[in-house]
Protein backbone atom coordinates (compact mmCIF):
# COMPACT_ATOMS: atom_id res chain seq x y z
CA UNK A 1 0.00 0.00 0.00
CA UNK A 2 1.09 3.29 -0.82
CA UNK A 3 1.21 6.34 0.79
CA UNK A 4 2.87 10.46 -0.52
CA UNK A 5 4.67 12.17 1.89
CA UNK A 6 5.36 15.94 1.43
CA UNK A 7 8.65 16.22 2.56
CA UNK A 8 10.44 13.76 -0.01
CA UNK A 9 7.74 13.04 -2.97
CA UNK A 10 8.43 9.19 -2.59
CA UNK A 11 5.86 6.25 -2.32
CA UNK A 12 6.08 4.18 0.55
CA UNK A 13 4.63 0.83 0.91
CA UNK A 14 2.96 -0.45 3.68
CA UNK A 15 3.56 -4.64 3.82
CA UNK A 16 7.37 -3.33 2.28
CA UNK A 17 10.48 -4.91 2.92
CA UNK A 18 11.66 -3.92 6.62
CA UNK A 19 15.34 -2.98 6.84
CA UNK A 20 17.73 -5.45 7.44
CA UNK A 21 18.19 -5.58 11.27
CA UNK A 22 14.42 -5.50 11.98
CA UNK A 23 14.75 -8.33 9.16
CA UNK A 24 16.63 -10.57 11.31
CA UNK A 25 15.13 -9.63 14.35
CA UNK A 26 11.79 -11.31 12.96
CA UNK A 27 13.86 -14.29 11.92
CA UNK A 28 15.07 -14.77 15.40
CA UNK A 29 11.37 -14.09 16.70
CA UNK A 30 9.88 -16.92 13.45
CA UNK A 31 12.62 -19.81 14.94
CA UNK A 32 11.49 -18.82 18.58
CA UNK A 33 8.01 -18.79 18.30
CA UNK A 34 8.35 -22.26 15.99
CA UNK A 35 9.74 -24.40 18.95
CA UNK A 36 7.49 -22.80 21.46
CA UNK A 37 4.23 -23.48 18.91
CA UNK A 38 5.37 -26.43 19.10
CA UNK A 39 5.61 -27.04 22.80
CA UNK A 40 2.58 -25.10 23.25
CA UNK A 41 0.86 -27.59 21.42
CA UNK A 42 2.51 -30.84 23.03
CA UNK A 43 1.06 -29.31 26.39
CA UNK A 44 -2.16 -28.90 25.13
CA UNK A 45 -2.54 -32.42 23.52
CA UNK A 46 -1.03 -33.93 26.74
CA UNK A 47 -3.68 -32.18 28.51
CA UNK A 48 -6.56 -33.71 26.67
CA UNK A 49 -5.25 -36.68 26.61
CA UNK A 50 -4.86 -37.03 30.52
CA UNK A 51 -8.13 -35.04 31.25
CA UNK A 52 -10.01 -37.27 28.91
CA UNK A 53 -7.67 -40.72 30.19
CA UNK A 54 -9.19 -43.53 32.56
CA UNK A 55 -6.92 -41.23 35.26
CA UNK A 56 -8.39 -37.99 34.15
CA UNK A 57 -9.97 -37.30 37.76
CA UNK A 58 -5.88 -37.36 38.86
CA UNK A 59 -5.41 -34.46 36.12
CA UNK A 60 -8.49 -32.40 37.65
CA UNK A 61 -6.45 -32.92 41.06
CA UNK A 62 -3.45 -31.77 40.24
CA UNK A 63 -4.70 -28.83 38.37
CA UNK A 64 -6.87 -27.97 41.44
CA UNK A 65 -4.07 -28.59 44.07
CA UNK A 66 -3.15 -25.44 46.08
CA UNK A 67 0.60 -25.76 47.35
CA UNK A 68 0.78 -23.00 49.50
CA UNK A 69 -2.55 -23.01 51.30
CA UNK A 70 -1.34 -20.70 53.78
CA UNK A 71 -1.03 -17.48 51.59
CA UNK A 72 -4.40 -16.40 51.91
CA UNK A 73 -3.66 -13.37 53.74
CA UNK A 74 -1.79 -11.78 49.87
CA UNK A 75 -4.56 -14.08 47.81
CA UNK A 76 -1.52 -16.11 46.79
CA UNK A 77 -3.84 -19.50 47.94
CA UNK A 78 -3.92 -20.26 44.17
CA UNK A 79 -3.85 -23.63 43.12
CA UNK A 80 -1.47 -24.60 40.34
CA UNK A 81 -3.79 -24.06 37.05
CA UNK A 82 -4.09 -20.18 38.86
CA UNK A 83 -0.44 -20.45 39.36
CA UNK A 84 0.03 -21.10 35.82
CA UNK A 85 -2.43 -18.61 34.76
CA UNK A 86 -1.31 -15.74 36.91
CA UNK A 87 2.09 -16.38 37.70
CA UNK A 88 4.00 -18.07 34.78
CA UNK A 89 1.71 -16.19 32.06
CA UNK A 90 3.03 -12.87 33.78
CA UNK A 91 6.58 -14.06 32.30
CA UNK A 92 4.71 -14.59 28.94
CA UNK A 93 3.57 -10.97 29.42
CA UNK A 94 6.99 -9.25 30.31
CA UNK A 95 8.04 -10.78 27.03
CA UNK A 96 4.96 -8.73 25.24
CA UNK A 97 5.56 -5.75 26.74
CA UNK A 98 9.56 -5.74 26.11
CA UNK A 99 7.97 -6.48 22.56
CA UNK A 100 5.98 -3.82 22.43
CA UNK A 101 7.99 -1.19 23.58
CA UNK A 102 9.96 -2.07 20.70
CA UNK A 103 7.68 -2.09 18.02
CA UNK A 104 6.58 1.62 19.48
CA UNK A 105 9.90 2.99 19.78
CA UNK A 106 12.32 1.28 17.35
CA UNK A 107 9.85 -1.04 15.40
CA UNK A 108 7.34 -1.20 13.11
CA UNK A 109 4.83 1.12 15.17
CA UNK A 110 7.34 4.29 15.49
CA UNK A 111 5.91 5.48 12.24
CA UNK A 112 2.32 6.26 12.11
CA UNK A 113 1.98 5.49 8.51
CA UNK A 114 3.27 2.16 8.66
CA UNK A 115 1.37 1.08 11.94
CA UNK A 116 -2.05 2.39 10.21
CA UNK A 117 -2.76 -0.49 8.26
CA UNK A 118 -1.65 -3.46 11.34
CA UNK A 119 -3.28 -1.23 13.86
CA UNK A 120 -6.97 -0.55 11.76
CA UNK A 121 -6.31 -4.47 11.14
CA UNK A 122 -5.81 -5.38 14.65
CA UNK A 123 -8.83 -2.83 15.82
CA UNK A 124 -11.64 -4.82 13.16
CA UNK A 125 -10.00 -8.11 14.17
CA UNK A 126 -11.37 -7.59 17.76
CA UNK A 127 -13.96 -5.90 17.76
CA UNK A 128 -15.67 -8.18 14.36
CA UNK A 129 -15.44 -10.96 16.87
CA UNK A 130 -17.13 -9.48 19.97
CA UNK A 131 -19.91 -8.32 17.69
CA UNK A 132 -20.74 -11.58 16.01
CA UNK A 133 -20.58 -13.06 19.99
CA UNK A 134 -22.85 -10.92 21.30
CA UNK A 135 -24.63 -11.06 18.55
CA UNK A 136 -25.13 -15.28 19.28
CA UNK A 137 -25.61 -15.35 22.52
CA UNK A 138 -27.61 -11.75 23.65
CA UNK A 139 -31.23 -13.70 23.66
CA UNK A 140 -29.27 -16.46 25.80
CA UNK A 141 -29.37 -14.92 29.07
CA UNK A 142 -27.17 -15.73 32.29
CA UNK A 143 -23.82 -14.72 32.26
CA UNK A 144 -23.03 -15.54 28.30
CA UNK A 145 -21.96 -11.74 27.50
CA UNK A 146 -19.34 -12.24 29.95
CA UNK A 147 -17.16 -14.17 27.20
CA UNK A 148 -17.39 -11.28 24.74
CA UNK A 149 -14.04 -10.63 24.55
CA UNK A 150 -12.30 -13.96 24.48
CA UNK A 151 -12.91 -14.55 20.30
CA UNK A 152 -11.08 -11.14 20.45
CA UNK A 153 -7.17 -12.31 20.84
CA UNK A 154 -4.80 -13.81 18.53
CA UNK A 155 -1.89 -15.91 19.65
CA UNK A 156 1.27 -14.85 18.46
CA UNK A 157 2.97 -18.19 19.63
CA UNK A 158 0.80 -20.58 17.40
CA UNK A 159 0.53 -18.27 14.54
CA UNK A 160 4.01 -17.56 13.45
CA UNK A 161 4.43 -20.92 13.80
CA UNK A 162 2.56 -21.92 11.23
CA UNK A 163 3.05 -19.42 9.45
CA UNK A 164 6.96 -19.99 9.28
CA UNK A 165 6.67 -24.02 8.76
CA UNK A 166 4.33 -23.72 6.00
CA UNK A 167 5.56 -20.04 4.52
CA UNK A 168 8.66 -20.52 3.70
CA UNK A 169 8.71 -18.99 0.35
CA UNK A 170 6.33 -16.12 1.64
CA UNK A 171 7.07 -12.82 1.59
CA UNK A 172 8.67 -10.86 4.31
CA UNK A 173 5.97 -8.24 4.04
CA UNK A 174 3.36 -10.72 4.99
CA UNK A 175 5.28 -11.99 8.51
CA UNK A 176 5.86 -8.41 9.48
CA UNK A 177 2.42 -7.64 8.87
CA UNK A 178 1.25 -10.23 11.36
CA UNK A 179 3.71 -9.78 13.95
CA UNK A 180 2.85 -6.47 14.12
CA UNK A 181 -1.08 -7.09 13.69
CA UNK A 182 -0.46 -9.40 16.66
CA UNK A 183 1.50 -7.13 18.66
CA UNK A 184 -1.46 -4.35 17.94
CA UNK A 185 -4.13 -7.19 19.24
CA UNK A 186 -1.91 -7.90 22.59
CA UNK A 187 -1.57 -4.68 23.34
CA UNK A 188 -5.52 -4.14 23.57
CA UNK A 189 -5.97 -7.49 24.57
CA UNK A 190 -3.90 -6.47 28.05
CA UNK A 191 -6.11 -3.35 28.22
CA UNK A 192 -9.38 -5.04 28.05
CA UNK A 193 -8.59 -7.83 31.11
CA UNK A 194 -7.36 -4.69 32.54
CA UNK A 195 -10.25 -3.04 32.15
CA UNK A 196 -13.27 -5.24 31.87
CA UNK A 197 -12.18 -8.00 33.84
CA UNK A 198 -11.34 -6.56 37.33
CA UNK A 199 -14.32 -7.44 39.58
CA UNK A 200 -12.35 -7.08 43.29
CA UNK A 201 -10.65 -3.76 42.66
CA UNK A 202 -8.73 -2.94 46.16
CA UNK A 203 -6.21 0.61 45.16
CA UNK A 204 -3.97 0.78 47.98
CA UNK A 205 -2.53 -2.73 46.66
CA UNK A 206 -1.41 -1.14 43.26
CA UNK A 207 -0.39 1.98 44.51
CA UNK A 208 2.21 -0.18 46.44
CA UNK A 209 2.99 -1.74 43.06
CA UNK A 210 4.34 1.06 41.84
CA UNK A 211 7.15 1.49 44.49
CA UNK A 212 8.59 -1.94 43.28
CA UNK A 213 7.92 -0.99 39.44
CA UNK A 214 9.40 2.24 39.72
CA UNK A 215 12.59 1.13 41.68
CA UNK A 216 12.83 -1.79 38.57
CA UNK A 217 12.78 0.69 35.97
CA UNK A 218 15.10 2.74 38.29
CA UNK A 219 17.45 -0.07 37.54
CA UNK A 220 17.03 -0.87 33.91
CA UNK A 221 17.11 3.04 32.94
CA UNK A 222 20.92 2.74 34.87
CA UNK A 223 22.01 -0.28 32.95
CA UNK A 224 21.80 -2.37 36.49
CA UNK A 225 20.90 -5.45 35.35
CA UNK A 226 21.40 -7.52 38.97
CA UNK A 227 18.90 -10.35 38.69
CA UNK A 228 19.19 -10.40 42.31
CA UNK A 229 17.37 -6.75 42.44
CA UNK A 230 15.34 -7.59 39.56
CA UNK A 231 14.04 -10.73 40.49
CA UNK A 232 12.93 -9.98 43.34
CA UNK A 233 11.26 -6.33 42.66
CA UNK A 234 9.33 -7.78 39.71
CA UNK A 235 7.88 -10.28 42.02
CA UNK A 236 6.68 -7.53 44.93
CA UNK A 237 5.11 -6.00 42.23
CA UNK A 238 3.08 -9.12 40.57
CA UNK A 239 2.26 -10.28 44.09
CA UNK A 240 0.62 -6.13 44.78
CA UNK A 241 -0.85 -6.28 41.66
CA UNK A 242 -2.32 -9.59 42.28
CA UNK A 243 -3.89 -8.34 45.45
CA UNK A 244 -4.98 -5.61 44.05
CA UNK A 245 -7.72 -7.51 42.27
CA UNK A 246 -6.02 -6.77 38.61
CA UNK A 247 -5.11 -9.40 36.50
CA UNK A 248 -1.53 -10.04 37.70
CA UNK A 249 -0.12 -10.22 34.13
CA UNK A 250 -0.54 -6.81 33.97
CA UNK A 251 2.52 -6.57 35.95
CA UNK A 252 4.77 -8.37 33.68
CA UNK A 253 3.65 -5.66 30.57
CA UNK A 254 4.45 -2.60 32.72
CA UNK A 255 7.73 -4.29 34.04
CA UNK A 256 8.52 -4.64 29.89
CA UNK A 257 7.60 -1.23 29.44
CA UNK A 258 9.96 -0.18 32.12
CA UNK A 259 12.83 -1.54 30.30
CA UNK A 260 14.93 1.01 27.72
CA UNK A 261 14.75 -0.34 23.96
CA UNK A 262 17.89 1.88 22.45
CA UNK A 263 21.09 1.32 23.17
CA UNK A 264 23.34 3.22 26.08
CA UNK A 265 26.16 5.60 25.47
CA UNK A 266 28.66 2.89 26.15
CA UNK A 267 28.04 2.41 22.14
CA UNK A 268 26.02 -1.05 22.49
CA UNK A 269 23.86 -0.64 19.21
CA UNK A 270 21.59 -3.49 21.29
CA UNK A 271 19.11 -1.71 23.65
CA UNK A 272 18.32 -3.60 27.10
CA UNK A 273 14.91 -4.54 26.07
CA UNK A 274 16.25 -6.25 23.33
CA UNK A 275 18.97 -8.36 25.54
CA UNK A 276 16.22 -9.13 28.10
CA UNK A 277 13.94 -9.94 25.40
CA UNK A 278 16.73 -12.62 23.83
CA UNK A 279 17.15 -14.50 27.54
CA UNK A 280 13.61 -13.92 28.75
CA UNK A 281 11.62 -15.33 25.51
CA UNK A 282 13.02 -19.38 25.51
CA UNK A 283 11.59 -18.70 29.49
CA UNK A 284 8.42 -17.71 28.21
CA UNK A 285 8.04 -20.01 24.64
CA UNK A 286 9.70 -23.03 25.99
CA UNK A 287 8.54 -23.34 29.68
CA UNK A 288 5.58 -20.72 30.79
CA UNK A 289 3.21 -20.89 27.88
CA UNK A 290 3.18 -24.72 27.21
CA UNK A 291 2.89 -25.61 31.04
CA UNK A 292 -0.34 -22.70 30.72
CA UNK A 293 -1.58 -24.27 28.33
CA UNK A 294 -1.05 -27.91 29.99
CA UNK A 295 -3.36 -26.60 33.06
CA UNK A 296 -5.65 -24.62 30.86
CA UNK A 297 -6.63 -27.13 27.60
CA UNK A 298 -7.43 -30.01 29.61
CA UNK A 299 -11.25 -30.26 29.31
CA UNK A 300 -12.77 -33.01 30.24
CA UNK A 301 -15.52 -34.58 26.88
CA UNK A 302 -16.17 -38.08 29.28
CA UNK A 303 -19.80 -37.91 30.01
CA UNK A 304 -20.37 -34.82 28.01
CA UNK A 305 -23.29 -34.14 25.85
CA UNK A 306 -21.82 -33.42 22.41
CA UNK A 307 -24.98 -32.61 21.74
CA UNK A 308 -25.76 -29.55 23.68
CA UNK A 309 -21.67 -28.31 23.47
CA UNK A 310 -22.02 -28.23 19.90
CA UNK A 311 -25.11 -26.07 20.49
CA UNK A 312 -24.13 -24.21 23.22
CA UNK A 313 -24.38 -20.17 22.46
CA UNK A 314 -20.95 -19.53 23.98
CA UNK A 315 -19.46 -22.35 21.85
CA UNK A 316 -20.81 -21.17 18.70
CA UNK A 317 -20.05 -17.89 19.48
CA UNK A 318 -16.46 -18.56 20.05
CA UNK A 319 -15.86 -20.85 17.09
CA UNK A 320 -17.32 -18.08 14.76
CA UNK A 321 -16.07 -15.54 16.31
CA UNK A 322 -12.41 -16.99 15.97
CA UNK A 323 -13.43 -18.29 12.23
CA UNK A 324 -15.28 -15.72 10.94
CA UNK A 325 -14.91 -12.54 12.79
CA UNK A 326 -11.01 -12.61 12.42
CA UNK A 327 -11.41 -12.84 8.73
CA UNK A 328 -14.23 -10.48 8.39
CA UNK A 329 -12.79 -7.90 10.64
CA UNK A 330 -8.86 -7.99 9.40
CA UNK A 331 -9.19 -8.34 5.97
CA UNK A 332 -12.20 -6.23 5.67
CA UNK A 333 -10.83 -3.34 7.44
CA UNK A 334 -7.49 -3.86 5.36
CA UNK A 335 -9.95 -3.92 2.05
CA UNK A 336 -11.69 -0.23 3.21
CA UNK A 337 -8.90 1.11 3.80
CA UNK A 338 -7.56 0.40 0.51
CA UNK A 339 -10.73 1.50 -1.13
CA UNK A 340 -11.22 5.01 0.65
CA UNK A 341 -7.11 6.04 1.00
CA UNK A 342 -4.69 6.34 -1.71
CA UNK A 343 -2.99 3.35 -0.23
CA UNK A 344 -2.52 -0.03 -2.01
CA UNK A 345 -1.07 -3.27 -1.61
CA UNK A 346 2.61 -4.16 -2.48
CA UNK A 347 3.38 -5.82 -5.64
CA UNK A 348 4.36 -9.00 -3.67
CA UNK A 349 1.67 -9.14 -1.82
CA UNK A 350 -1.77 -10.46 -2.77
CA UNK A 351 -5.16 -10.21 -1.40
CA UNK A 352 -5.24 -13.93 -1.30
CA UNK A 353 -1.94 -13.66 0.87
CA UNK A 354 -3.87 -11.27 3.24
CA UNK A 355 -6.82 -13.58 3.06
CA UNK A 356 -4.36 -16.48 4.86
CA UNK A 357 -3.05 -14.09 7.35
CA UNK A 358 -6.07 -13.33 8.68
CA UNK A 359 -7.57 -16.99 8.65
CA UNK A 360 -4.48 -17.41 10.41
CA UNK A 361 -5.28 -14.90 13.10
CA UNK A 362 -8.12 -16.49 14.25
CA UNK A 363 -5.71 -18.85 16.15
CA UNK A 364 -6.74 -17.49 19.83
CA UNK A 365 -5.27 -19.50 22.02
CA UNK A 366 -3.09 -18.43 24.98
CA UNK A 367 -5.21 -15.46 25.44
CA UNK A 368 -8.46 -16.66 25.00
CA UNK A 369 -8.31 -19.30 27.17
CA UNK A 370 -7.02 -16.90 30.13
CA UNK A 371 -9.92 -14.64 28.90
CA UNK A 372 -12.08 -17.61 29.46
CA UNK A 373 -11.34 -18.43 33.27
CA UNK A 374 -11.58 -14.93 34.02
CA UNK A 375 -14.86 -14.87 32.43
CA UNK A 376 -16.30 -17.54 33.98
CA UNK A 377 -14.03 -19.39 36.38
CA UNK A 378 -12.24 -22.10 36.38
CA UNK A 379 -13.83 -25.70 36.63
CA UNK A 380 -17.47 -24.91 35.78
CA UNK A 381 -19.48 -26.29 32.85
CA UNK A 382 -19.35 -22.79 30.97
CA UNK A 383 -14.75 -23.24 31.32
CA UNK A 384 -15.32 -26.10 29.74
CA UNK A 385 -17.17 -25.57 27.27
CA UNK A 386 -14.96 -22.43 26.29
CA UNK A 387 -11.85 -24.55 25.75
CA UNK A 388 -13.58 -27.11 23.25
CA UNK A 389 -14.70 -23.60 21.86
CA UNK A 390 -11.07 -22.26 21.47
CA UNK A 391 -9.39 -25.54 21.00
CA UNK A 392 -12.21 -26.09 17.96
CA UNK A 393 -11.98 -22.61 16.60
CA UNK A 394 -8.18 -22.09 16.75
CA UNK A 395 -7.85 -25.69 14.66
CA UNK A 396 -10.19 -24.70 12.10
CA UNK A 397 -9.01 -20.99 11.72
CA UNK A 398 -5.41 -23.01 11.65
CA UNK A 399 -6.51 -25.82 8.64
CA UNK A 400 -8.00 -22.74 6.61
CA UNK A 401 -5.20 -20.96 7.05
CA UNK A 402 -2.78 -23.44 5.67
CA UNK A 403 -4.87 -24.75 2.68
CA UNK A 404 -4.52 -21.04 1.63
CA UNK A 405 -1.00 -19.78 2.37
CA UNK A 406 0.42 -23.78 1.42
CA UNK A 407 -1.05 -22.84 -1.74
CA UNK A 408 0.48 -19.67 -2.18
CA UNK A 409 3.65 -20.65 -0.93
CA UNK A 410 4.04 -23.00 -3.89
CA UNK A 411 2.99 -20.09 -6.22
CA UNK A 412 6.01 -18.04 -4.65
CA UNK A 413 8.63 -21.07 -4.80
CA UNK A 414 7.66 -21.51 -8.02
CA UNK A 415 8.55 -17.88 -9.26
CA UNK A 416 11.76 -18.27 -6.99
CA UNK A 417 12.53 -21.48 -9.07
CA UNK A 418 11.72 -20.04 -12.53
CA UNK A 419 13.52 -16.71 -11.48
CA UNK A 420 16.95 -18.82 -10.93
CA UNK A 421 16.24 -20.62 -13.95
CA UNK A 422 16.49 -17.00 -15.65
CA UNK A 423 19.74 -16.00 -14.20
CA UNK A 424 21.36 -19.05 -14.96
CA UNK A 425 20.34 -18.89 -18.28
CA UNK A 426 21.26 -15.40 -18.72
CA UNK A 427 24.63 -16.09 -17.55
CA UNK A 428 25.37 -18.69 -20.18
CA UNK A 429 26.13 -16.98 -23.05
CA UNK A 430 28.54 -14.37 -20.91
CA UNK A 431 30.34 -17.23 -19.48
CA UNK A 432 30.59 -19.38 -23.19
CA UNK A 433 32.07 -15.94 -24.75
CA UNK A 434 34.17 -15.25 -21.71
CA UNK A 435 35.60 -18.70 -22.41
CA UNK A 436 36.77 -18.74 -26.10
CA UNK A 437 37.69 -14.94 -26.02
Amino acid sequence: MTDRTPNDGRARRLFSRTSWPEARFLADVLRTETVGGGLLLLGAILALVWANSPWGDSYTALTRWVPWPGGADLHLDLSLGAWAADGLLAIFFFVVGLELKREFVAGELRDPRRAALPVVAAIGGMAIPALIYVGVNLGAGGDNLRGWAIPTATDIAFALAVLAVIGSHLPQGLRAFLLTLAVVDDLLAITIIAIFYTDDFHLLPLLGALVPIALFALLVQLRKTWWWALIPLAVVAWTLVHSSGVHATIAGVLLGFAVPVLGGRDGDRHGLAEHLEHRWRPVSAGFAVPVFAFFAAGVSLRGADLGAVVTDPIVIGIVAGLVLGKVLGIFGSTFLLARFTRARLDEDITWTDLLGVALLAGIGFTVSLLIGELAFGTGTAADDNVKAAVLSGSVIAALLASAVLVRRNAAYRRIAAAERVDADQDGIPDVYQHRNG
